[in-house]
């Protein structure tokens, strides 16, 4: 264990094997997503030409959400309000993300967002680690969730109902993380009687504002239209 984490005064964090470590098993998560998938089309395939059909379509699947992957992940390192205690309003960064899942639906989106939560642990989580509860909920499941978009794949604006809804996951798993780790660092200007409500004041500080600035976006016309022409690229149904 020492060989991958570190321990300092209270907390841990990742040294360079652990750091590695991470990355290598989101690569593996990533490519496992795309490699089941394969075989699960091709099981419910009937007949030679549609099972090499459903192959190609695969790799097509890899192609679009390896980029989408990352696009999310090199925006969230362009950030427009940085945090003090952590967290940032991005550069529409789960957008990305969720559109992984808005064009494949929830197997392959959960699953490329829990790499994607791996990735987002090793570039801010990794250096202060209180706990694994605290991982779990801080990162795992709280980037995990924004696969949620997956759901709602076949609905009428779907994706911005998607994105909503996976931000909105994001945003409570955050908040738990807050309410059991995180409630020691509420600036003592804050008033006591409203400490309750600090985890969400602040994780909507920037998780909300990013959210409405993106939904904003999605709901200009011509942008909409251009998610929908990249879907339909990304299905396979594109020219």
């Amino acid at each position: 264990m020492q060989l991958f984490l570190e321990a300092n005064d209270g907390y841990y964090s990742l040294t360079k094997a652990g750091t590695i470590l991470c990355l290598v098993i989101a690569l593996i998560l990533f490519a496992a997503a795309a490699l089941a998938n394969e075989k699960f089309d091709k099981a419910l395939s009937k007949g030679k030409e549609n099972s090499k059909k459903e192959s190609l379509f695969s790799v097509r699947q890899l192609a679009f959400a390896g980029v989408a992957l990352a696009l999310a992940y090199a925006l969230s390192y362009v950030k427009l309000i940085h945090m003090p205690w952590g967290g940032s309003v991005t550069l529409c960064s789960m957008l990305f993300v969720c559109l992984i899942g808005y064009w494949y639906g929830p197997r392959i989106g959960l699953v490329c967002a829990f790499a994607y939560s791996i990735l987002q642990f090793v570039q801010g989580g990794g250096s202060y680690i209180v706990s694994p509860l605290q991982v779990l909920f801080d990162y795992l499941l709280a980037f995990t969730a924004l696969g949620f978009s997956g759901f709602f794949t076949k609905l009428k604006k779907g994706l911005l109902i998607g994105y909503i809804v996976a931000v909105a996951g994001r945003f409570l798993f955050t908040c738990i993380a807050s309410y059991l780790f995180w409630m020691d660092y509420m600036p003592e200007e804050f008033p006591k009687a409203l400490s309750v409500v600090y985890p969400l004041c602040y994780n909507f500080a920037y998780m909300g504002v990013e959210a409405i600035i993106t939904v904003a976006i999605l709901c200009v016309k011509p942008v909409g239209v251009a998610m929908e022409k990249v879907r339909a690229m990304a299905l396979g149904n594109g020219k």
